[in-house]
């Protein structure tokens, strides 16, 4: 259950980057809060709010799971899925942002 955990652990620090980078850059970025979900822009303090909520999802995750840095399970159990959520994230939006263009 502890890499489990740690899986989704990575998974939520791994989507909070984009979300708060964006809030704080004051630009729109898609979340699922935007009208068509995922593809459509929603606002930086939307943004910036939700990824304030992944982060803290992520690291109340990764402390359950008793997640420490290093050559381990959980590191890498957390590693592998901010692997998944980051790949499958960047071929998603590079789709959703070449239709834009």
């Amino acid at each position: 259950m502890a890499y489990i955990a740690s899986f989704f652990a990575g998974a939520f620090l791994c989507n909070c980057l984009p979300h708060l980078t964006a809030g704080l850059q004051g630009t729109p970025f898609p979340t699922p809060f935007a009208k068509p979900r995922g593809v459509g822009n929603s606002s930086p303090l939307v943004n910036f709010l939700w990824g304030g909520f992944n982060l803290a999802v992520g690291l109340a995750l990764g402390k359950i799971a008793g997640v420490e840095l290093g050559a381990n399970g959980t590191c890498i159990a957390a590693a592998a899925g901010a692997l998944v959520l980051g790949t499958y994230l960047s071929l998603h939006f590079g789709k959703v942002r070449s239709a834009a263009d």
